[in-house]
């Protein structure tokens, strides 16, 4: 565990200009105004029970609608029950309410939510709203960037539902919980900028953590990723989530997360 957060500290006091785009999280800046963006999110992670891989597939549609407001539209497949299937939707929105800007620094704050509805058994303690519970989110987050390091947090409230009426909400296990994120960002690549054509390539550690209401039950898991940006259009993410701690039940909390994103600017 010490291994982990000299890793986070290491990351944390270099500050030397950074794009602020995670993998596990967002941060509070938005994606270019009039731009619309298609991400296809895969993850691979392993059922300890089971020793099988649960495979999840989010394809998604996200939307700048100006520079203080986005909205994302995902939809949710997996293979938990021996084949892909669709399991739901969810609609996450984020709008950007304060700003203050320096040359090479930024900060930023932001409030955002998420509407999810979803079709799959509750099968864990765990409340995961961005594809295994129907529910809401609420939360805020705020983002510094120094030079080439991006630093952001953020903390939310969750309320899980029941899964359709085949699939109702065990009345034994908790529906709510307190969500926190800590999350740190690289640019290691290039060097010095010569124009937007060059690759980027950051790597983060995302810390990422579940307390839920009404017991003393929760996890926190920690995500280091590399990430790749081409042509300053085209992202690629690759990073792997593992678990420091739990009491709750959780089905697979390991595993691998590919993502791929592109940007068609300036089309709304």
């Amino acid at each position: 565990m010490r291994k982990y957060f000299l890793i986070i500290a290491l990351l944390a006091t270099t500050h030397v200009f950074a794009q602020e785009l995670f993998v596990y999280t967002e941060p509070a800046s938005n994606m270019p105004t009039k731009t619309i963006g298609l991400r296809a999110t895969q993850s691979f992670f392993k059922d300890a029970s089971k020793g099988i891989i649960n495979y999840h597939i989010l394809p998604e549609v996200m939307f700048g609608i100006n520079k203080n407001l986005m909205v994302h539209t995902e939809a949710f497949i997996s293979n938990r029950n021996k084949a892909l299937r669709y399991e739901g939707v969810g609609l996450y929105a984020k709008y950007r309410f304060y700003s203050q800007d320096d040359v090479h620094t930024h900060f930023r704050m932001a409030a955002f939510g998420r509407l999810s509805t979803n079709n799959s058994d509750i099968h864990q303690e765990e409340l995961d709203i961005n594809a295994q519970n129907s529910g809401y989110q609420l939360g805020f987050i705020a983002t510094q960037l120094l030079h080439k390091v991006a630093l952001s947090s953020s903390v939310s409230y969750v309320q899980a539902f029941n899964n359709g009426s085949a699939n109702k909400f065990p009345s034994n296990q908790a529906n709510q919980a307190i969500n926190y994120t800590l999350s740190f960002g690289k640019l290691l690549l290039p060097k010095a900028y010569t124009n937007y054509n060059q690759t980027n390539l950051n790597v983060m550690v995302e810390v990422l953590g579940q307390q839920l209401i009404g017991n003393a039950k929760g996890y926190l898991d920690i995500a280091p990723s590399f990430q790749l940006i081409v042509h300053s259009q085209t992202r690629i993410d690759i990073g792997y989530r593992h678990q420091i701690y739990s009491n709750a039940l959780r089905t697979a909390p390991n595993g691998f997360l590919l993502r791929v994103e592109h940007l068609l600017f300036n089309i709304l």
